[in-house]
């Protein structure tokens, strides 16, 4: 099967859709995300708007996810764990290997590397 690479913001809509679908399905990212996130839809389109913006620089992303993360890591008593950094890692790359490959594709899996290591380091530093 040819695999395209991610090229339009459709695509990564299908990347973003279907990863969280995995995470939702998933026994230990589950209830960190479902007991959370009360409106999927918007969260789909946020995190599309998010990847997009890194990706491509087309958009501009406004949020902060690191605020957003460390607010969850306290609000679960502070259980994420590299663990959880682990599985949602490898469910990315499963995703975008599954349906894209090419340069954005690469660089979706370099960049997602690159801020799951940031905001575990700096959820463990707000532990104080």
């Amino acid at each position: 099967m040819n695999k395209k690479d991610i090229t339009t913001r459709e695509d990564i809509y299908v990347l973003v859709s279907s990863f969280y679908e995995k995470v939702r399905n998933n026994e230990i990212l589950g209830p960190f995300f479902n007991g959370k996130i009360k409106d999927w839809d918007e969260h789909l389109e946020r995190l599309t708007t998010f990847w997009e913006s890194s990706l491509f620089l087309k958009t501009k992303y406004y949020g902060n996810p690191l605020e957003v993360h460390i607010k969850v890591d306290k609000e679960s008593g502070h259980e994420i764990t590299e663990l959880h950094f682990g599985i949602w890692i490898n469910l990315w790359f499963e995703t975008i290997n599954e349906h894209f490959e090419g340069e954005h594709s690469e660089n979706a899996k370099y960049k997602a590397r690159k801020m799951g290591t940031f905001l575990y380091l700096k959820i463990f530093e707000s532990r104080g």
